[in-house]
């Protein structure tokens, strides 16, 4: 491979040989601004040499996430941390979590141009204003791949897995499990705000209407903002209104507002479900133990934020590794392979 020299350095960055001399060498007397330049196409033609003290960090990547105390997203901010620890010292990886119920909050966030980033990784809900911020952020230059959630536009970089296909495999799963009992299905949501979640219950309900068993009926999509308290009195109104209940799909969070129900149900000796739900954790790793869940489908946060940041960083320049652009595989655990998973700590 051919050596990168200063001077190509300087073309790419469209700066003077003695600038970039001044920056690799660390002698000052260069605006940050300037020093970025250099640092990104120094990356960018792969420049071995070591970047000074004074400019690590100089390239910055911003991660934006919601609900930090869900189980959820406490798994995905780990592992950007562990990603963060391994990065190259130029490359600053700073994680931010945002109020999921303030689209203009979240937008004013994006959209501030006080706050240095050349890229962004972003979990969004799909909202006018926080589509137009990360709009202009592309067109500003920073590179903005979406992860786990995906607002709508035809620009967008998404890395994920396919939610329509997790829907289909979780009705298939049900409508197996359930087929020789009748009664009623329920699904339970967040909401249309994420349009993940659109994604899962629309294929979910295509399976189980494409694959009808009259003793069964899709009854109702439970809407609880992933909030335990809220998604746990909704489906005890549900279940107190509908007796023939048989199957809960949970395509969000709240399982432990859903599995604190559903111990209730079963105590009281009203009957065993079918209970489908997303994520293994501490929390779904218990209940799918005593049997109260049937069966998880978890989305491999780990392998999302590896290839965010990659397809971020190949976007950038920075590494030339084709990253792949296929749904991130989703995995499925019931209690017959829960042992060989472990919850990273």
């Amino acid at each position: 491979m051919k050596k990168t020299r200063l001077v190509d350095i300087a073309q790419a960055a469209g700066v003077g040989l003695a600038t970039v001399e001044r920056v690799l060498n660390e002698r000052g007397s260069v605006k940050p601004q300037t020093a970025e330049k250099v640092v990104l196409a120094a990356k960018r033609l792969g420049y071995k040499g070591l970047i000074p003290n004074l400019y690590r960090g100089t390239i910055r990547i911003e991660v934006i996430m919601v609900r930090p105390e869900t189980p959820f997203f406490a798994r995905l901010n780990r592992a950007f941390e562990c990603i963060a620890a391994s990065l190259d010292s130029s490359i600053t990886l700073h994680r931010t979590f945002v109020d999921e119920n303030d689209p203009a909050k979240f937008a004013a966030h994006v959209s501030n141009t006080a706050i240095r980033r050349h890229g962004m990784i972003v979990v969004a809900v799909d909202h006018p204003k926080i589509r137009e911020s990360l709009r202009q952020a592309r067109c500003a230059g920073i590179e903005v791949v979406q992860i786990v959630s995906y607002t709508a536009g035809k620009d967008n970089v998404f890395v994920g897995i396919d939610n329509y296909a997790a829907g289909r495999t979780a009705g298939f799963y049900m409508s197996k499990m359930l087929a020789h009992t009748a009664g009623s299905i329920v699904a339970v949501c967040h909401s249309w705000a994420y349009q993940i979640h659109k994604e899962r219950i629309r294929g979910f309900s295509d399976y189980l209407a494409a694959h009808h068993n009259p003793d069964h009926l899709f009854s109702e999509v439970i809407f609880g903002l992933d909030e335990d308290v809220r998604s746990a009195e909704m489906l005890t109104e549900t279940l107190r209104r509908q007796a023939g209940v048989v199957g809960i799909y949970n395509a969000g969070g709240a399982n432990l507002g859903v599995g604190s129900v559903l111990q209730r149900y079963r105590e009281r000796k009203r009957g065993e479900l079918v209970w489908i739900a997303h994520e293994l954790n501490d929390e779904t790793r218990s209940f799918i133990s005593t049997g109260l869940m049937t069966l998880v489908l978890d989305q491999a946060p780990e392998t999302q934020a590896r290839r965010a940041l990659d397809t971020v960083l190949h976007r950038m320049g920075i590494i030339d590794v084709p990253v792949s652009q296929d749904p991130v595989p989703f995995l499925t655990y019931t209690s017959e392979n829960i042992g060989q998973f472990s919850v990273p700590a």
